[in-house]
């Protein structure tokens, strides 16, 4: 299989000094014609305080063309003053205007100046603030969960990943495309721009303290080169990656992925239960869309289960994981529970401050918005003892 350097969307130059750059979401700045008219507004303040400053003491400085100060002169002196120009023409002669020109005047100098080279310190200012966040970002960030590809499939993953209960701020997102990286920040995301199959693009991202990778990128062969990337620089993290053609599965799982799934074919099989059984495939893309509907998640063996039978749990268990081996529910093997096992589980999404029929809102899943599905056998037990009652009545 040919294995290029760079991914397909990737054939958009990028300039030196901005590749492989780390955006952080940020709020969105002030209107341009607003910050203007602010700093004028200050400048103008500055500058009426200056001559409100000369005109007290006027008496103090000197013109040399007719040897008094009135308010003209006042304010063409502040003005000649504050922008450094100074002429000579009028100037304080007396012990209080030279004192009131070191506590007062030059500081405001100082403060108009400052105004007026405000646009270069506020890049200045703007820099070494988005230094700041990001090595605070690099600090902070643990058992995160990067994204490699922001177009279909990876967009896919990412409103699974907020379905389940991720935070923005613990997703990144990597993506050779500065537009796309512009958009994933606009939505909240961290977002790191560079081909992800060189390593220090991925080390930007923080890929070695990651707990979860997802590969979903154009090509089959760049998703080989992520996936060999990522698994030399975490050696535990979680590699899910998506692959186009089914007889590149196997290379990619050899590289280093613990779950391939192949799109192409997936969408085949959804089209051909589609047309056998079209409301098995309803039920199908039910399961696999997270936070409404029907849910299919994977949760630990709780206490209480241990040593019971996969049907005598509170919810409909599709598989066990034991292990490295998954066992259906019918198999003899599943049964009875271990505490190190995992369970496959069909739930219903509802909301958090609805409960289930016969179950209190506290016994749902933490932290997923989610309620255990009842089995139909269990409904039935329910719904003979009302008749029962009501037949006593």
């Amino acid at each position: 299989m040919k294995l290029p350097m760079h991914d397909a969307a990737s054939h958009e130059r990028m300039p030196e000094d901005v590749s492989h750059r780390v955006q952080l979401p940020r709020r969105a700045p002030a209107a341009p014609l607003r910050q203007v008219v602010r700093r004028l507004v200050m400048a103008l303040i500055v500058l009426v305080l200056t001559v409100l400053i000369v005109w007290v003491d006027r008496d103090e400085y000197h013109d040399n063309a007719n040897g008094k100060v009135d308010f003209l002169d006042c304010v063409y002196y502040a003005t000649v003053t504050l922008s450094t120009t100074g002429y000579g023409d009028i100037v304080p002669y007396g012990d209080t205007a030279r004192l009131l020109n070191i506590l007062l005047i030059t500081p405001l100098r100082v403060l108009f100046l400052i105004i007026l080279v405000g646009t270069t310190l506020e890049v200045l200012t703007e820099r070494t603030r988005e230094q700041w966040r990001l090595n605070r970002w690099r600090t902070a960030l643990r058992d995160h969960t990067v994204i490699v590809g922001f177009g279909t499939k990876g967009r896919s993953a990412v409103e699974t990943l907020r379905a389940t209960g991720a935070s923005r701020d613990r997703i990144v997102i990597v993506d050779p495309s500065p537009k796309v990286i512009d958009a994933a920040v606009a939505e909240g995301f961290a977002g790191v721009l560079g081909d992800a199959t060189r390593s220090d693009v991925l080390l930007r991202a923080e890929v070695q303290r990651a707990h979860q990778i997802i590969i979903a990128t154009q090509r089959d062969d760049t998703a080989v080169l992520v996936s060999l990337t990522a698994r030399q620089l975490n050696k535990k993290a979680t590699i899910v990656a998506a692959v186009r053609e089914e007889e590149n599965a196997p290379l990619l799982r050899q590289s280093g992925a613990d779950s391939v799934i192949t799109s192409a074919s997936a969408a085949g099989r959804l089209l051909g239960l589609s047309v056998h059984s079209p409301s098995a495939s309803t039920v199908m893309e039910d399961l696999i869309q997270q936070g409404s509907g029907l849910d299919l998640i994977e949760r630990p063996v709780v206490k209480a289960e241990v040593g019971k039978s996969v049907r005598d749990t509170g919810d409909l268990v599709v598989s066990v994981l034991r292990g490295h081996r998954l066992l259906a529910y019918d198999d003899p093997a599943a049964s009875p529970l271990q505490h190190a096992d995992r369970l496959i589980t069909i739930v219903r999404a509802v909301p958090k401050d609805e409960p289930e029929l016969g179950r209190p809102a506290s016994q749902g899943l933490p932290g997923s918005g989610v309620q255990p599905m009842r089995r139909a056998d269990e409904k039935d037990r329910v719904i003979r003892r009302a008749d029962e009652q009501d037949l006593g009545d």
